[in-house]
């Protein structure tokens, strides 16, 4: 599967999970990384200080630091703390994440997956600039949204999706043949305490992320697994169930800008994850990394 990861990597612990896994599946074919939110390039080089512990050589391209236009919410990545302590690559060719992920797509047509696990500014421009883009994918897949906020403690907003929500509108609106959301009521059900992680997380990539871990674990002593649980939907889509309908991104209220509404539609456009088999999830996930 060729997939291109646009990643906030650096903040939430679960980007750096999501990529491991992705780097660890064999069936993954990962043509490139780009960066989103403050501090893009040393996101950028904690994605790099996991494909080299993995032995790969991905592109990596740092990508916007802010939103279109509301102020920036994520203006550092508290993980690159840990840069020192692993080898990575320490320059990268800025400026040209749009243009990788433009020319990439087009130079795959229908063969690309888009798998996004930040802020969508990087991929608002993208399908801005050349709106022909949204119809040469694939798939896209976001980790973004609530849809049922089923699940108790679940408020009305996802971070992905209020932190840049004109990006969000714009990814929403665009005709992508195939678009799947994993949301915040789904993935919340996957989780991890810092224990059960400090005990599983063993083998070499996964010692890697639980050292950013460590970092995390400062503030919170659970994990969730929002990331991976979109990326492992692209391999075992059994994981989650999934229902079509329309989801709609406020954006008249400043205070809930970026909040999605979703409304059943058999003929809808947008994919939307409602369930998730969470022992299989894990089951799954540490098959490939633990």
């Amino acid at each position: 599967m060729k997939i291109l990861l646009d990643t906030d990597i650096g903040s939430d612990i679960d980007d750096a999970i999501c990529l491991a896994y992705l780097l660890a599946h064999p069936e993954s074919e990962l043509l490139g990384i780009t960066t989103v939110t403050g501090q893009a390039e040393k996101r950028a080089a904690l994605a790099s200080v996991l494909c080299q512990a993995a032995g790969k050589e991905i592109p990596i391209f740092p990508g916007c630091e802010k939103p279109i236009l509301v102020p920036q919410k994520q203006p550092q990545a508290p993980q690159a703390e840990v840069l020192k302590n692993w080898p990575h690559q320490e320059r990268f060719p800025c400026g040209q994440a749009a243009e990788f992920l433009r020319q990439t797509i087009r130079n795959h047509p229908g063969e690309i997956t888009l798998l996004t696990i930040g802020p969508l500014t990087n991929i608002g421009l993208l399908f801005s600039v050349d709106r022909e883009i949204p119809l040469l994918l694939k798939k896209l897949v976001m980790m973004c949204g609530v849809f049922t906020s089923r699940l108790a403690g679940v408020g009305p907003g996802e971070w992905n999706a209020m932190g840049d929500p004109h990006a969000t509108a714009i990814v929403y609106q665009s005709p992508v043949k195939e678009h799947y959301s994993v949301g915040l009521d789904v993935t919340c059900q996957v989780r991890l305490d810092a224990k059960e992680v400090r005990k599983k997380f063993q083998k070499p990539l996964l010692r890697v992320v639980l050292d950013m871990a460590e970092i995390w674990f400062r503030q919170r002593p659970v994990i969730t697994f929002h990331d991976p649980l979109a990326a492992v939907a692209l391999f075992e889509p059994e994981v989650c169930s999934f229902q079509r309908g329309l989801v709609e991104v406020e954006l008249a209220s400043q205070r809930l800008a970026g909040v999605t509404y979703w409304k059943p539609d058999e003929g809808g456009p947008h994919h939307v994850a409602l369930k998730v088999k969470a022992e299989k999830f894990f089951e799954h996930f540490f098959s490939l990394c633990g």
